[in-house]
């Protein structure tokens, strides 16, 4: 039996080299391999990190497998939401919407203690970020969420 790794999110997309240099400028991602189809600009394998934590993603091959498309834009969105734990959300949150991020739920503090907010990026995907703010224990998130959730 191999030795385990650890899990890896890997995304599917129209057009890998538009989402890596989205990655790159919206996340500060590193892009560590990229392996092109041959003969073209298609991402048959890319592995990205982002503040060490590792992704993969691809072009949507299903032209050449005969399946149904796979990325977000063919699924009519995603029921992923990909997070981010950053030292300083606002100004990562910032970088995220200046490369082209599209705001869902608009940054805020949030009653469990994190500044958190989401953006779907220009491929479909998800992404959420957060900061710690405030420390709180259970009984104290429990009850900002009762009082949160009141309707």
């Amino acid at each position: 039996m191999a030795a385990a790794s650890p899990l890896f999110p890997y995304l599917v997309v129209p057009n890998g080299i538009a989402a890596i240099e989205f990655y790159k400028k919206a996340f500060g991602a590193v892009q560590q391999e990229l392996h092109l189809a041959p003969g073209t600009e298609r991402v048959m394998n890319a592995c990205l990190s982002i503040n060490g934590g590792i992704f993969m993603l691809s072009d949507d091959f299903s032209d050449k497998t005969g399946e149904m498309p796979s990325t977000p834009e063919a699924l009519h969105g995603s029921p992923v939401v990909i997070h981010l734990q950053v030292d300083d959300v606002d100004a990562a949150w910032e970088r995220a919407v200046a490369a082209g991020g599209i705001v869902v739920m608009p940054l805020a503090d949030q009653f469990w203690g994190d500044r958190y907010g989401q953006l779907n990026d220009p491929f479909g995907h998800r992404w959420s970020m957060a900061q710690r703010k405030v420390v709180l224990t259970k009984a104290e998130i429990e009850a900002a969420a009762e009082s949160s959730f009141k309707m």
